[in-house]
């Protein structure tokens, strides 16, 4: 079992036909091809995956979570690393934000070319492009800052629940078109624009990622470059119609099409795709000028694009069902005639309906009687209960008194379990990599919306044998006798596995130098351990030996696969 690899696995334009779009390399997985575990969360989630030309040998800069760009841009997580160029999610600190940076080296081959792409796209400002925010070159590196948007969803996730209904596909492309129609006019071209570059935010609007600086990163060009555009768009516009890739190989999580049959047409893919957007797919996939419908003139432009969709019938979005109200019912309480037309003679009169309950003379006298007796009952209880208050005020001013005690009294209560103050904690890492060391703190700061989380497994539930499990050591100041340990989860599912090991110190040797002495099975999202036996420790390790799957997490940047994440850990002795 493998980590999952979401880094930069991005097959450009694979066609058996040689697409107009411009071509690059297999790439490598985050420029890591034995290690196990991998950067595992957001592939291109707002950075960028890549392909890497064998042939070159460039190396990224070494750098590491916690490093500081200008001294304002904060290295959180690496989601690329290939080519020479790594891309990160990073902290804008001076704003309090999250960006993405793409860093190489200031000697690179293509570091001049990045720097130019980067300014100029920024230079659009138009605000259906993810923006650039900056483009520095300083201490022998090349940056480039942009925006991250947590709320934004890839076309590639979207495509993976199944294609889309006319109108959604109808305001992509349009979209889409218009703002590459526009990007062109200033003279920008895209050259990558693939279900990876495209983001629909919570608001439903489409955004376009990596305007020229994506291309620039791994060197690619073309001789026609609003063709190569247009093209790319007609292959969006074919996957959302019908959840599969226009050409022959597999690519974005999409199946190619069956081999040796050439282009066909949407409709005659999938049945009760849309006819309209059908023939525009095919005029945008230009395919050396034929279309499917022989009759209409090929798209080589987005501006031509545009025009061809501004000629098209409106696609209207569906109307809203609504449920229908239930049939009226005439009530019952009016009894009498009053403006009422007189029934015909020989009529049937209506049958009057009973009288509500309990309205003879005899309920009204139970009525009454059950009035009395609640209110005597009540009585009765505030009586005891003041009485009750009274004798624990007595009591409470002699706690220092011996008072007799029956041995045989089974019903003595007992005294709550007294929370224990967690002092210190430590990840605790007992093969491979860590997970993330940085958030320990989170998951006892009191606020249950931040978490320290796992990365994504490829395999589960549960994690060995890539690792025996993954945790954390607790310091709680000094010894104690823990009775409970209360660990609060974020994913549900099938299935959660937590142990509890008691240690000799924050960083214990080993896992066999541990005793263990709970264990809990949970598909919920909270887990209470309860060691067998009474237990004194100072340091506890909260072990986690499985984990359930789940998808993907915009609030913790968090692909795909099986995971956890703990939110609170609460102990009691």
């Amino acid at each position: 079992m493998a980590e999952r690899s979401t880094a930069a696995v991005d097959v450009a334009d694979n066609s058996g036909e040689q697409p107009l779009t411009a071509k690059a390399d297999q790439s490598t997985a985050d420029g890591v091809a034995n290690n196990p575990e991998r950067g595992t969360d957001i592939e291109e989630a707002q950075g960028s995956g890549g392909v890497e030309s064998p042939g070159q040998k460039a190396t990224s800069p070494e750098l590491h979570s916690g490093h500081k760009l200008a001294r304002r841009y904060r290295l959180e997580e690496c989601v690329t690393r290939l080519d020479g160029f790594s891309s990160w999610r990073a902290v804008d600190e001076k704003l309090r934000r999250a960006v993405g940076v793409h860093i190489l080296s200031a000697d690179h081959t293509r570091a001049r070319s990045v720097l130019a792409a980067a300014r100029s796209s920024a230079l659009l400002g138009d605000p259906r492009f993810v923006q650039v925010l900056d483009a520095v070159e300083e201490n022998d590196l090349v940056y480039v800052v942009h925006e991250w948007l947590p709320d934004a969803t890839e076309l590639t996730a979207l495509l993976a629940a199944g294609p889309m209904e006319p109108h959604d596909a109808y305001q992509m492309t349009t979209q889409i078109a218009s703002a590459m129609a526009a990007a062109h006019r200033e003279g920008l071209a895209h050259l990558r624009l693939n279900p990876n570059a495209v983001l629909r935010t919570s608001s439903g609007q489409w955004r376009i990622r990596g305007l020229a600086v994506n291309a620039a990163l791994r060197g690619i060009t073309s001789d026609t470059p609003q063709r190569a555009d247009t093209e790319a768009i007609g292959a969006l516009l074919y996957a959302v119609l019908t959840q599969r890739w226009p050409y022959e190989d597999d690519a974005y999580g999409l199946s190619g099409l069956p081999k040796d049959i050439g282009l066909i047409a949407p409709d005659q893919v999938r049945a009760g795709v849309h006819r309209g957007l059908s023939e525009l797919a095919m005029r945008a996939l230009v395919n050396d000028g034929a279309t499917a419908s022989r009759h209409e003139a090929a798209c080589t432009t987005p501006e031509e694009l545009v025009k061809a969709i501004g000629e098209m019938p409106r696609i209207r979005p569906p109307e809203p069902s609504f449920t229908a109200p239930p049939e009226y019912q005439r009530t019952t309480y009016q009894q009498g005639t009053y403006g009422r037309p007189a029934p015909h003679p020989g009529a049937g009169q209506p049958i009057a309906p009973p009288p509500p309950p309990l309205q003879s003379r005899t309920g009204k006298a139970l009525k009454w009687a059950v009035s009395a007796l609640l209110i005597a009952a009540l009585g009765l209880g505030s009586w005891q209960l003041a009485d009750a208050l009274m004798d624990r005020g007595g009591a409470s001013d002699d706690t220092h008194k011996t008072q007799p005690t029956d041995d045989g009294d089974k019903n003595v209560a007992k005294p709550n379990p007294a929370q224990i103050k967690i002092r210190n904690s430590q990840e605790f890492v007992a093969q491979g990599d860590a997970q993330h060391p940085g958030d320990v703190a989170k998951t006892y700061d009191g606020d249950a919306t931040t978490y320290w989380r796992t990365k994504s497994f490829n395999e589960g539930p549960t994690i060995a044998p890539l690792k025996p499990g993954v945790g954390i050591v607790y310091d709680l100041g000094s010894a104690k006798h823990i009775s409970t340990a209360d660990i609060g989860l974020r994913y549900a599912g099938d299935h959660t596995t937590v142990e509890l090991y008691a240690a000799d110190s924050l960083s214990p040797a080993s896992l066999d130098s541990m005793t263990r002495i709970g264990s809990v099975t949970t598909t919920g999202t909270t887990a209470t351990v309860k060691p067998g036996k009474s237990v004194k420790t100072q340091y506890v390790l909260v072990w986690l030996t499985a984990v359930p799957q789940s998808g993907y997490d915009s609030t913790l940047y968090s692909g795909a696969g099986y995971k956890q994440a703990i939110s609170e850990v609460k102990f009691a002795g």
